[in-house]
């Protein structure tokens, strides 16, 4: 489909018309056709000096047409064709240190350890992330990129639920985890550098602390969501009877808490997995996935042709007086 991408300039057209109308013309030149001095006599004729021939002012009315027609823009639209669309970065960071072997969660009434109420909330969180790109992170001793950044989310979900507990390591590299994800998402576009980090612990081990992990991930514009996983409740059995403690005992809050304010992110406390559950989809609202597909329609520019056609007509406007000129006093080419 053909259409001008800037049609209001179209009221240009009649300037020129408007212009001869409107200002005063040049007056014409005199000279004396015949003379006679011994009678005394010269017979004057008007002539003009510069002839500009109709066909001439033709050829100047099309270029001028032209010109305005090439400044109006003419597109050819192609047909809309539906392209992906990149949305989010996403890198996903799991604690797989010894403490989330401990079974203080429920999936199906059961009880079950935490990392397994990840591994299975998470994937479905990383299904709907569609449109974005998404990895995988396992931290524990040392902090390992397990999936990069990809569209491919089917993968990232079973490297998830394929991976185990002490896969990294028993102690907790907190620092070491935000760094790595830092690194993998400083080259991407600002807006779209997002990680989200789970763990139930404290900062054990690493070479980067939990502080200089935050200076670098605000440094790099990279938002943080933490997750702090893990009941705060539970009934542990013994010889001398049951007692009930805290298995959370050691999750640091105040530094995950920190760690999310300073980046522009939010601190998140996941005490079973309904919580964690409404834990991934507040960030769903918060970070919205984009959609798969945008549909987006071809445009071809055809200003050129009217501009060169503009040109060609301006040359002939100033050609056709040497012609003519040529023609009258009969000058050889």
């Amino acid at each position: 489909m053909l259409e001008l991408a800037w049609p209001w300039l179209l009221v240009l057209l009649p300037l020129p018309l408007l212009a001869a109308r409107l200002l005063p013309r040049a007056r014409g030149m005199f000279g004396t056709a015949l003379h006679l001095p011994h009678l005394g006599v010269a017979l004057p004729q008007q002539a003009d000096v510069s002839p500009v021939p109709r066909l001439r002012r033709v050829f100047a009315l099309l270029a001028w047409a032209l010109l305005v027609l090439a400044a109006a823009r003419p597109q050819w639209l192609g047909p809309p064709e539906d392209v992906a669309r990149s949305g989010r970065d996403l890198l996903l960071a799991v604690d797989t240190s010894g403490s989330m072997s401990i079974e203080d969660m429920q999936l199906g009434g059961s009880a079950v350890p935490r990392f397994a109420a990840i591994q299975a909330i998470a994937s479905d969180f990383v299904e709907r992330r569609r449109g974005d790109r998404v990895g995988l992170i396992l931290f524990g001793t040392r902090a390992y990129l397990l999936v990069p950044l990809t569209f491919d989310l089917r993968t990232v979900g079973k490297q998830l639920l394929d991976s185990t507990i002490g896969l990294a390591g028993r102690e907790t590299a907190i620092g070491d985890a935000v760094g790595l994800a830092v690194k993998r998402l400083r080259a991407r576009p600002q807006e779209q550098r997002v990680l989200v980090l789970l763990t139930d612990g404290v900062n054990t081990a690493g070479e980067l602390t939990p502080s200089k992990a935050i200076d670098l991930a605000e440094a790099n514009q990279v938002r943080i969501y933490t997750i702090g996983i893990g009941a705060e409740q539970m009934r542990v059995d013994s010889l001398f009877g049951s007692r009930m403690v805290n298995p959370s005992a050691d999750l640091d809050e105040a530094m995950l808490t920190k760690m999310a304010e300073r980046t522009g992110g939010r601190y998140f406390r996941a005490r079973n997995s309904e919580e964690l559950a409404d834990v991934y989809r507040t960030i769903d609202k918060l970070e919205p996935a984009a959609d798969a597909k945008q549909s987006l329609r071809p445009v071809d520019e055809w200003y050129w042709m009217p501009l060169a056609a503009a040109f060609a007509a301006a040359a002939l406007a100033f050609a056709v007086p040497a012609w003519r000129l040529r023609g009258l006093r009969g000058v050889p080419a």
